[in-house]
């Protein structure tokens, strides 16, 4: 066996009485198991890399850090040591990894991650922490930079690339705006831009780049950008592809000279955070320029997985980035890292699982870094290397963190080895105290000829003592989001104009003209109501599409109620802070249901209040103006008499009132908003199910009202059926109901079985199947029930009209107990003319997956058939941030993502599955392309209901590489094929095959894609059989086939 800990050749593995450093023998017995197994690699060997060795060894997962090649910083430091590894040999650097049992590589300069390394190393099993060298040409190339800038809308300067050194200085000279600064395209150490004073000067910084090779081959190609004017920021940010998660915001100094004069370099000092940048502000840039530059890389096939480094120039018209790096910048990461209160290795490996998202940094509030780069004289110039330093105990007493960068060992003393020598770091709760302690190391830290600013934060310290007033902003409010809403809006708006008004959004109010809707001698109606707590099962469901129609058929069919048709409608939005996604959603879902109602939507407010809301909440009021002739207004209730007929006209479920009562229902049973609606329900989830929007009668029903043959019609909202029919009957008369004369919503005999309500909570609370009632004589009634019927609306005689005494209630509902505790079986009985026959139960399908999902596709478009004999209830993936939980988002599955890496063994990673299985009452499992091996008890509990597909006819060619296999044997045919999943990989027995030729020439690649098509075809017909039940699993383990098949 070996031991948990062993020794590199060329560590440093003795220590030095006044090197700062400390080595810390570590004893471990063979076979030994500690919390800290990972051993990590850093590659890079400056300020940064000592930074990030330092915060890593700080984890209690990790045992060992190793920097290659290191500096006398990371000799022998605790954790850390160096080796002397090759960073640049690729295929050495993988099989060291291996050797040495690396579980992790972090990589620090930009140079590695533009040769590749990444992708060299994880093609080897080796996880790296960095883009790709794809991704990194954000860094690579300035011209790639800003031709991806421009795709996606990154806010940037104006700029040229050029190959020709004169037709850059034509544009220099002929450009209508200060095109003064001047980049080498390719990496040239950070040092790679000359900002010219004038354009003499610019054309002067072309020629030392272009013709004098001042930078090298970077220097082939230029970008010659527009001068931007305000302060420069650096924000960065973790990314596992998909989702960013922000640094605090810091500010470099690039001059050599105090007051930022003197020449550029790569950092003389840098502090964090900049109080330049409020929070809004970083929300801002997180927005416009972090995430979308994460998005567009993802867009074009490049996602982006590491340190995202965007330099911002804080102009008057807004961020706009300078350029993009791939990594941590230097010295930057100097006062980052000491920020960060989270686990680093924790964040990075949440990153490259995807899974940022569930594990977002957290950082030390109220505390500020400084670092003071001190450097060797001469320096960006030549300078002299191996000048001995000393203080570092001294340095280290003051509670000082001394980061080295160029810095070597030499015979038992640490020397100057670099340009940048090392960088003295203080935390303190202000910026002009940790620039003061910061201060005192430059006294105790000592080598000859050293140089270095001492007014590291000048800008943000006359920032802070600038007399600052108040912005709307900085209370909450966001003009800014506001404005955008209404210019996203206003063309649903424009949408719902209508005879008599022209809508245009922004007036102070909006006119409607009478005259011109055709009116002659009309009365007003107006009505005002809002959606309840509907709202919360909304909010909880992220389902925000289909709330907007609630408010309007709310607001319009009480106007209706009164013969009004709707003329106009205003809304109120009220959030404590505004999401502009959300909020659109329900705007467009108001604007949607306007257009139904035949209104125009006017106009409307919204309201960010803070501290009125928490997060993600809102709430909803509308208000519908409507209008009809004198001689057209509703009740008649002089013309309403004792054997009048009550017609009912259906609801779409429970429309929106009584919410809070369904609520507390749900709470108590034991079905979630995401589990399956009860039993005859439909096929769709519980809430789903309780969102289907309020049914809008003014369109079906305003001309039955101007028949003249109405004489009342009552809006069965808020108070059921009790509190809504009486309100347009005279005071003498009352309604006798059957229940059992219309049809009843499954969804109101569950809640009445679930909250075991009484006869009269029902229909004082709910509508129970009649979302509106009209009072008609008894010889119009079967035309007025043809003419509702044929405008799609369905219709019911459910009672009459009857003289009652005083004190007896004015509505009796007969049979409602009855009605509602119709079993299933009654339900199903199509000789129930009140009663639809259910729809066939679909089987409901979990899928799991760990990537793209391409079969996922297949099977999401098959099951959507109307005929198809299944549909998907949720997508479980092992992986965040894969395409596939895309795919299953767009087409309004629900998703859910379990981290294998989170649980001990396979045993409770798979119940962790199978909670969820269960959560969404699962009948088959279908696996496309999960790659983990399930165990056997869980296999054995879906067996005959669990199905894979693999891409060989098997039994030939089980396992792995199975087309590597097929082409190594010579096959003339391949193929796939779906099985049951059995405990022996691809040892199920078989449902369907599908063959594909091999053809002369075929390799790996385009034999696979041929075989995809293939299983695109054949998994969701082999599903289809399952669910159908024409296939099954025998108690015999074998196949059998129904009857006819």
């Amino acid at each position: 066996m070996k031991s948990c800990l062993r020794i590199i050749p060329g560590l440093c593995t003795c220590c030095l009485p006044d090197c700062g450093l400390f080595c810390v023998q570590v004893s471990l017995s063979v076979g030994t198991h500690t919390a800290m197994t990972a051993r990590v690699l850093v590659i890079g060997n400056g300020g940064r890399e000592h930074a990030l060795a330092w915060k890593l060894s700080q984890s209690h997962h990790v045992q060992q850090v190793l920097v290659a090649p290191g500096n006398a910083g990371t000799a022998c430091s605790g954790k850390i040591s160096n080796t002397a590894i090759s960073v640049d040999n690729h295929a050495a650097l993988a099989q060291f990894c291996k050797h040495e049992n690396i579980a992790l590589v972090v990589v620090g300069p930009e140079a590695p991650l533009a040769a590749g390394v990444v992708e060299s190393l994880t093609s080897a099993g080796v996880r790296c922490f960095g883009p790709t060298a794809k991704a990194a040409q954000l860094e690579s190339s300035k011209r790639f930079a800003k031709e991806f800038m421009d795709r996606h809308g990154i806010p940037t300067a104006r700029w040229r690339a050029f190959t020709s050194p004169e037709e850059a200085c034509h544009f220099i000279l002929s450009a209508d705006f200060p095109a003064l600064v001047v980049k080498a395209s390719g990496l040239a150490a950070g040092k790679g831009v000359i900002v010219a004073e004038n354009k003499e000067a610019a054309c002067k910084a072309v020629q030392e780049i272009m013709q004098e090779k001042s930078f090298g081959a970077a220097g082939e190609t230029i970008v010659v950008e527009e001068l931007l004017e305000g302060e420069e920021i650096s924000c960065l940010c973790f990314s596992d592809g998909k989702t960013v998660a922000p640094m605090p915001p810091a500010q470099d100094h690039k001059r050599l000279l105090e007051g930022d004069h003197g020449p550029n370099t790569g950092g003389m000092g840098a502090y964090c955070p900049a109080p330049q940048v409020s929070k809004d502000l970083l929300l801002e840039i997180k927005n416009t320029v972090l995430q979308r530059a994460v998005d567009g890389m993802q867009q074009e096939g490049t996602p982006y997985v590491g340190i995202l480094y965007a330099g911002i120039m804080l102009t008057k018209d807004g961020p706009k980035v300078l350029e993009f790096n791939c990594r941590f910048g230097d010295p930057e990461c100097q006062v980052i890292l000491p920020l960060l209160k989270s686990d680093l290795f924790e964040v990075i490996q949440s990153a490259l699982d995807g899974l940022l998202c569930t594990s977002l940094p957290a950082w030390l509030d109220d505390h500020t870094a400084v670092t003071i780069v001190m450097a060797s004289q001469g320096y960006p110039g030549a300078y002299a290397k191996g000048v001995e330093i000393t203080g570092f105990p001294e340095a280290q007493a003051l509670g000082l963190q001394v980061f080295h960068a160029g810095t070597a060992l030499q015979e038992g003393r640490v020397v100057t080895n670099g340009g940048r020598v090392l960088a003295v770091t203080a935390i303190q709760e202000t910026l002009s105290s940790a620039l003061e302690e910061a201060k005192k190391g430059l006294t105790l830290l000592r080598f000859a000829g050293s140089i270095y600013r001492t007014d590291i934060g000048f800008r943000a310290l006359a920032f802070l003592q600038r007399p600052r007033g108040l912005t709307y902003k900085d209370s909450g409010v966001d003009i800014a989001a506001g404005n955008m809403l209404v210019k996203k809006i206003q063309p649903l708006a424009k949408a719902t104009s209508r005879a008599g008004c022209d809508v245009a959004l922004g007036d102070f109010a909006g006119l409607f003209d009478l005259k011109a809707a055709g009116f002659k001698d009309p009365l007003l109606a107006s009505g005002t109501d809002g959606v309840g707590t509907k709202l919360k099962i909304a909010q909880l469901c992220n389902k925000h599409d289909t709330i907007g129609q609630d408010l309007v058929a709310m607001c319009v069919n009480d106007i209706l109620a009164q013969g009004a048709e709707p003329l106009f409608f205003l809304d109120y939005f009220a959030c404590g802070k505004l999401d502009l996604k959300t909020t659109e959603a329900v705007v467009a879902g108001i604007a949607k249901a306007c257009g139904k109602a035949g209104c125009a939507l006017l106009g409307g407010e919204t309201a960010e209040m803070p501290d009125m809301y928490p997060p993600g909440e809102y709430d909803l009021a509308g208000f519908a103006v409507g209008a009809m002739e004198r001689d057209q207004k509703l009740p008649h209730l002089e013309r309403i008499t004792e054997g009048d007929v009550v017609v009912g006209v259906a609801s779409s479920g429970l429309h929106s009132n009584g919410f809070s009562l369904v609520r507390k229902i749900v709470a108590k049973s034991s079905l979630q908003y995401s589990a399956p609606a009860p039993a005859g329900c439909g096929d769709q989830t519980l809430g789903d199910l309780l969102l289907t929007p309020t049914r809008i009668y003014s369109h079906s029903l305003l001309p039955v009202l101007r028949s003249g043959h109405v004489k009342a019609f009552a809006h069965i909202t808020g108070g059921g059926l009790l509190e809504n029919i009486p309100r347009v009957l005279p005071q003498k008369l009352g309604v006798d109901l059957d229940a059992r004369s219309w049809k009843i919503p499954r969804i109101f005999s569950w809640l009445q079985q679930e909250g075991q309500l009484s006869e009269e909570e029902m229909a004082r609370t709910f509508n129970c199947g009649v979302g509106a009632v009209l009072v008609v004589p008894k010889e119009h009634t079967e035309p007025l029930l043809r003419d509702i019927r044929q405008r799609q609306e369905e219709a019911w005689v459910i009672g009459s009209v009857v003289a009652r005494t005083k004190g007896s209630p004015c509505v009796k509902v007969k049979n409602l107990t009855e009605a509602l505790q119709v079993d299933r079986s009654v339900l199903e009985n199509s000789s129930l003319e009140n009663h639809s026959p259910a729809h066939p139960k679909k089987a409901r399908v979990a899928v799991l997956i760990s990537g793209t999902g391409s079969n996922l596709q297949a099977l999401i478009d098959s099951t959507q058939q109307p005929h198809s004999a299944s549909r998907i209830a949720v997508v479980i993936s092992n992986k965040a941030g894969v395409a596939g939980l895309e795919r299953a988002q767009r087409a309004d599955i629900p998703t859910r993502v379990i981290n294998h890496k989170l649980y001990k063994d396979r045993v409770e990673f798979d119940n962790a599955i199978d909670q969820v299985l269960e959560e969404f009452s699962t009948d088959i499992v279908c696996l496309a392309g999960f790659m983990r091996i399930l165990s056997g008890p869980f296999v054995r509990k879906w067996t005959g209901k669990m199905l894979n597909i693999h891409p060989s006819l098997l039994p030939s060619f089980k396992g792995a590489n199975a087309h590597e296999q097929a082409l190594e044997a010579g096959v003339t045919v391949s193929g796939c094929t779906v099985h049951f999943v059995s405990e022996d990989v691809d040892a199920g027995q078989i449902i369907l095959q599908e063959a594909v030729p091999v053809k002369r020439g075929d390799t790996v690649a385009t034999l696979s894609e041929r075989v995809k098509l293939a299983e695109h075809k054949v998994f969701p017909a082999a599903l289809e059989l399952v669910a159908t039940g024409a296939v099954q699993l025998g108690e015999n383990g074998k196949i059998c086939w129904a009857k006819g098949q």
